[in-house]
Protein backbone atom coordinates (compact mmCIF):
# COMPACT_ATOMS: atom_id res chain seq x y z
CA UNK A 1 0.00 0.00 0.00
CA UNK A 2 1.59 3.38 -0.96
CA UNK A 3 2.16 5.80 1.87
CA UNK A 4 2.46 9.15 -0.34
CA UNK A 5 0.75 11.66 0.82
CA UNK A 6 -0.36 15.17 -0.47
CA UNK A 7 -0.15 18.22 1.53
CA UNK A 8 -2.88 19.01 3.81
CA UNK A 9 -5.99 20.66 2.22
CA UNK A 10 -7.04 23.94 1.90
CA UNK A 11 -8.89 25.19 5.72
CA UNK A 12 -11.65 25.64 3.24
CA UNK A 13 -12.57 22.06 3.82
CA UNK A 14 -15.16 21.69 6.83
CA UNK A 15 -13.92 19.73 9.88
CA UNK A 16 -16.19 18.59 12.38
CA UNK A 17 -17.21 20.02 15.43
CA UNK A 18 -15.22 17.58 18.06
CA UNK A 19 -11.98 18.53 16.00
CA UNK A 20 -9.17 20.68 18.30
CA UNK A 21 -6.12 21.71 16.66
CA UNK A 22 -3.00 23.02 18.55
CA UNK A 23 0.04 24.59 16.07
CA UNK A 24 3.05 24.75 16.84
CA UNK A 25 5.15 26.77 19.58
CA UNK A 26 8.71 28.78 19.56
CA UNK A 27 9.15 26.21 22.98
CA UNK A 28 8.16 22.68 22.12
CA UNK A 29 7.90 22.88 18.23
CA UNK A 30 5.09 20.79 18.15
CA UNK A 31 1.54 20.24 17.12
CA UNK A 32 -1.64 18.07 18.04
CA UNK A 33 -5.32 17.20 16.52
CA UNK A 34 -7.93 16.09 19.01
CA UNK A 35 -10.61 14.38 17.24
CA UNK A 36 -13.25 13.06 20.01
CA UNK A 37 -11.32 11.48 22.43
CA UNK A 38 -8.50 11.02 20.05
CA UNK A 39 -5.42 13.12 20.32
CA UNK A 40 -2.03 13.18 17.75
CA UNK A 41 0.58 14.67 18.42
CA UNK A 42 3.86 15.41 16.54
CA UNK A 43 6.46 17.11 17.21
CA UNK A 44 9.98 18.53 15.01
CA UNK A 45 13.17 19.77 16.73
CA UNK A 46 16.93 19.66 15.48
CA UNK A 47 19.36 17.13 15.15
CA UNK A 48 20.45 16.58 18.75
CA UNK A 49 23.73 18.22 20.11
CA UNK A 50 27.14 16.77 21.16
CA UNK A 51 25.91 16.61 25.00
CA UNK A 52 22.72 14.79 23.88
CA UNK A 53 24.73 12.09 21.75
CA UNK A 54 26.53 11.46 24.30
CA UNK A 55 23.56 10.68 26.42
CA UNK A 56 22.01 8.43 24.14
CA UNK A 57 25.23 6.48 23.34
CA UNK A 58 25.54 5.96 27.07
CA UNK A 59 22.20 4.51 27.15
CA UNK A 60 21.91 2.65 23.84
CA UNK A 61 25.75 0.93 24.24
CA UNK A 62 25.68 1.41 20.39
CA UNK A 63 26.96 4.53 18.47
CA UNK A 64 24.24 6.32 17.25
CA UNK A 65 23.55 7.44 13.62
CA UNK A 66 24.89 10.31 11.56
CA UNK A 67 21.76 12.22 12.00
CA UNK A 68 19.88 11.53 15.23
CA UNK A 69 16.56 13.65 15.70
CA UNK A 70 16.11 12.39 19.16
CA UNK A 71 13.94 14.64 20.10
CA UNK A 72 11.33 14.09 17.69
CA UNK A 73 8.02 12.25 18.20
CA UNK A 74 4.61 10.43 17.07
CA UNK A 75 2.05 9.53 19.51
CA UNK A 76 -1.33 8.83 19.22
CA UNK A 77 -3.33 8.96 22.68
CA UNK A 78 -7.20 7.73 23.63
CA UNK A 79 -8.19 10.63 26.34
CA UNK A 80 -10.00 9.98 29.13
CA UNK A 81 -13.11 12.31 30.54
CA UNK A 82 -10.50 13.84 32.89
CA UNK A 83 -8.06 14.71 30.24
CA UNK A 84 -5.54 12.19 30.96
CA UNK A 85 -4.02 9.86 28.39
CA UNK A 86 -5.85 6.16 28.87
CA UNK A 87 -3.91 4.48 26.29
CA UNK A 88 -1.31 5.66 23.31
CA UNK A 89 1.45 4.60 21.33
CA UNK A 90 4.12 6.65 20.44
CA UNK A 91 7.46 6.20 17.87
CA UNK A 92 10.87 7.81 18.88
CA UNK A 93 13.95 7.52 18.03
CA UNK A 94 15.62 6.05 21.31
CA UNK A 95 13.14 3.02 21.36
CA UNK A 96 13.68 2.09 17.35
CA UNK A 97 17.74 2.36 18.00
CA UNK A 98 17.48 0.61 21.30
CA UNK A 99 15.81 -2.85 19.41
CA UNK A 100 19.03 -2.87 16.93
CA UNK A 101 20.59 -5.55 17.03
CA UNK A 102 24.02 -5.41 19.71
CA UNK A 103 25.32 -8.61 19.44
CA UNK A 104 26.99 -8.21 16.10
CA UNK A 105 25.29 -11.58 15.07
CA UNK A 106 23.11 -9.76 12.82
CA UNK A 107 25.55 -7.36 11.68
CA UNK A 108 26.07 -7.13 7.88
CA UNK A 109 29.82 -8.86 7.32
CA UNK A 110 30.91 -6.82 4.57
CA UNK A 111 33.98 -4.16 3.79
CA UNK A 112 31.88 -1.58 4.61
CA UNK A 113 32.04 -2.53 8.34
CA UNK A 114 35.51 -1.45 9.15
CA UNK A 115 34.85 1.59 7.02
CA UNK A 116 31.73 2.51 9.25
CA UNK A 117 33.76 2.68 12.33
CA UNK A 118 36.72 4.74 11.40
CA UNK A 119 34.48 6.91 9.89
CA UNK A 120 32.21 7.29 12.98
CA UNK A 121 35.14 7.71 15.36
CA UNK A 122 36.68 10.75 13.81
CA UNK A 123 33.13 12.03 13.93
CA UNK A 124 32.37 11.94 17.63
CA UNK A 125 36.03 12.03 18.35
CA UNK A 126 35.96 13.68 22.09
CA UNK A 127 32.42 12.49 22.73
CA UNK A 128 32.61 9.57 24.83
CA UNK A 129 30.95 6.57 23.46
CA UNK A 130 30.82 2.60 23.51
CA UNK A 131 31.72 0.97 20.29
CA UNK A 132 30.91 -2.90 20.00
CA UNK A 133 29.86 -4.91 17.60
CA UNK A 134 26.25 -4.14 16.72
CA UNK A 135 24.21 -4.21 13.67
CA UNK A 136 25.69 -0.95 11.97
CA UNK A 137 23.24 -0.69 9.44
CA UNK A 138 20.20 0.82 12.13
CA UNK A 139 17.86 -1.92 10.62
CA UNK A 140 15.27 -1.97 13.37
CA UNK A 141 11.37 -4.17 13.84
CA UNK A 142 9.99 -0.88 16.10
CA UNK A 143 6.61 -1.19 15.80
CA UNK A 144 6.01 1.46 18.16
CA UNK A 145 6.14 2.09 22.04
CA UNK A 146 2.66 1.56 23.93
CA UNK A 147 1.47 2.50 27.00
CA UNK A 148 -1.69 2.03 29.18
CA UNK A 149 -3.37 -1.56 30.12
CA UNK A 150 -4.78 -2.34 26.26
CA UNK A 151 -2.37 -4.33 24.49
CA UNK A 152 -2.17 -5.77 20.65
CA UNK A 153 -3.28 -8.90 19.97
CA UNK A 154 -3.22 -11.07 16.85
CA UNK A 155 -5.68 -10.97 14.07
CA UNK A 156 -6.60 -11.77 10.59
CA UNK A 157 -8.18 -8.31 9.94
CA UNK A 158 -6.53 -6.03 7.49
CA UNK A 159 -6.67 -2.42 7.38
CA UNK A 160 -9.33 -1.35 5.34
CA UNK A 161 -8.30 0.40 1.83
CA UNK A 162 -11.49 0.64 0.60
CA UNK A 163 -11.99 2.98 3.26
CA UNK A 164 -8.23 5.22 3.05
CA UNK A 165 -8.72 5.65 -1.07
CA UNK A 166 -12.18 8.01 -0.60
CA UNK A 167 -11.39 11.36 -0.86
CA UNK A 168 -12.04 12.21 2.49
CA UNK A 169 -10.41 16.17 3.70
CA UNK A 170 -7.51 15.50 5.41
CA UNK A 171 -7.64 17.29 8.75
CA UNK A 172 -3.76 16.77 9.98
CA UNK A 173 -0.94 15.58 7.45
CA UNK A 174 2.72 15.36 9.40
CA UNK A 175 5.85 13.20 8.05
CA UNK A 176 8.53 13.49 11.00
CA UNK A 177 12.09 12.22 10.71
CA UNK A 178 13.63 10.39 13.43
CA UNK A 179 17.20 9.04 12.33
CA UNK A 180 19.28 8.72 9.57
CA UNK A 181 22.76 7.64 8.05
CA UNK A 182 24.52 7.49 4.73
CA UNK A 183 26.62 3.88 5.94
CA UNK A 184 29.89 5.39 5.55
CA UNK A 185 28.52 6.93 2.27
CA UNK A 186 27.93 3.36 0.80
CA UNK A 187 24.30 3.03 1.30
CA UNK A 188 21.37 4.94 3.28
CA UNK A 189 19.40 3.92 6.44
CA UNK A 190 17.00 5.98 7.69
CA UNK A 191 13.33 5.70 9.90
CA UNK A 192 10.40 8.50 9.24
CA UNK A 193 7.10 8.44 10.84
CA UNK A 194 3.63 10.08 7.88
CA UNK A 195 0.55 10.56 9.80
CA UNK A 196 -2.73 11.57 8.29
CA UNK A 197 -5.69 12.61 9.95
CA UNK A 198 -9.33 12.15 8.26
CA UNK A 199 -12.73 12.66 9.84
CA UNK A 200 -13.55 9.32 10.58
CA UNK A 201 -10.03 7.36 10.72
CA UNK A 202 -6.13 7.80 10.82
CA UNK A 203 -3.06 6.04 9.50
CA UNK A 204 0.42 6.31 10.38
CA UNK A 205 3.03 4.57 8.56
CA UNK A 206 6.09 4.27 10.50
CA UNK A 207 8.91 2.98 7.70
CA UNK A 208 12.60 1.71 7.92
CA UNK A 209 13.96 1.84 4.78
CA UNK A 210 18.57 0.52 4.43
CA UNK A 211 20.09 0.34 1.08
CA UNK A 212 23.78 -0.99 1.46
CA UNK A 213 25.32 -0.52 -2.33
CA UNK A 214 26.02 -4.06 -3.77
CA UNK A 215 24.45 -5.82 -1.34
CA UNK A 216 20.84 -5.92 0.11
CA UNK A 217 17.76 -3.41 0.04
CA UNK A 218 15.32 -3.68 3.29
CA UNK A 219 12.02 -2.22 4.12
CA UNK A 220 10.14 -2.74 7.21
CA UNK A 221 6.28 -0.97 7.59
CA UNK A 222 4.30 -0.26 10.36
CA UNK A 223 1.43 1.02 10.20
CA UNK A 224 -1.19 1.96 12.25
CA UNK A 225 -4.96 2.24 11.30
CA UNK A 226 -7.44 3.72 13.85
CA UNK A 227 -11.47 4.27 13.06
CA UNK A 228 -12.08 6.91 15.68
CA UNK A 229 -16.03 5.64 15.89
CA UNK A 230 -15.62 2.56 16.71
CA UNK A 231 -12.34 2.79 18.75
CA UNK A 232 -10.54 0.35 16.44
CA UNK A 233 -6.85 -0.14 16.56
CA UNK A 234 -4.97 -2.01 13.79
CA UNK A 235 -1.01 -2.26 13.88
CA UNK A 236 0.49 -3.93 10.56
CA UNK A 237 3.79 -4.98 10.26
CA UNK A 238 5.47 -5.99 7.48
CA UNK A 239 8.83 -6.54 6.09
CA UNK A 240 10.37 -6.49 2.56
CA UNK A 241 13.84 -7.57 1.39
CA UNK A 242 16.01 -8.41 -2.16
CA UNK A 243 19.62 -8.57 -2.85
CA UNK A 244 21.46 -5.79 -4.82
CA UNK A 245 21.57 -7.43 -7.64
CA UNK A 246 18.35 -9.03 -8.00
CA UNK A 247 17.02 -5.28 -7.37
CA UNK A 248 19.27 -3.98 -10.64
CA UNK A 249 17.62 -6.43 -12.77
CA UNK A 250 14.01 -5.25 -11.71
CA UNK A 251 14.35 -1.49 -12.69
CA UNK A 252 13.99 -0.74 -16.21
CA UNK A 253 17.20 -1.00 -18.05
CA UNK A 254 16.19 2.30 -20.14
CA UNK A 255 15.54 4.06 -16.74
CA UNK A 256 18.40 7.16 -16.20
CA UNK A 257 16.74 7.78 -12.91
CA UNK A 258 17.92 4.64 -11.02
CA UNK A 259 19.93 6.48 -8.43
CA UNK A 260 16.62 8.35 -7.94
CA UNK A 261 15.27 5.76 -7.74
CA UNK A 262 17.15 3.72 -5.36
CA UNK A 263 16.35 6.57 -2.86
CA UNK A 264 12.92 6.51 -2.70
CA UNK A 265 11.66 4.08 -0.67
CA UNK A 266 7.85 4.54 -2.00
CA UNK A 267 9.50 3.44 -5.40
CA UNK A 268 11.62 1.01 -4.03
CA UNK A 269 8.71 -1.00 -2.22
CA UNK A 270 7.63 -1.84 -5.45
CA UNK A 271 10.65 -4.03 -6.20
CA UNK A 272 11.09 -5.76 -2.77
CA UNK A 273 9.49 -9.05 -1.82
CA UNK A 274 7.09 -9.30 0.87
CA UNK A 275 8.95 -11.52 3.21
CA UNK A 276 6.38 -11.72 6.67
CA UNK A 277 3.23 -9.53 7.61
CA UNK A 278 1.82 -9.62 11.01
CA UNK A 279 -1.61 -7.80 11.99
CA UNK A 280 -2.79 -7.08 15.36
CA UNK A 281 -5.74 -5.49 16.70
CA UNK A 282 -7.23 -3.88 19.71
CA UNK A 283 -9.96 -1.73 21.08
CA UNK A 284 -10.00 1.37 22.85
Amino acid sequence: MSFSMPPPPPTSYPIARDVQTVMPTAVDAGKTITVGTVKITTRKLPILNAQEIETMTERLGIAPPEMIFGNNIVSIEKMGAGGQSEWGIEFNALDALDLVDKTGNDMLKVAYSAAWQKQRERMHEGIKEVVKPFDWTYSTNYKGSVTGAKQFEPTQDQIPLDKLRRQDPILFFDDVMLYEDELADNGMSILSVKIRVMPSRLLLLARFYMRLDDVVFRIRDTRVFVEFEDGVVLREYQEREESYESVETKIPPYRDDKPAIMRDPNQMAEYLPLKSTVTEKLVL
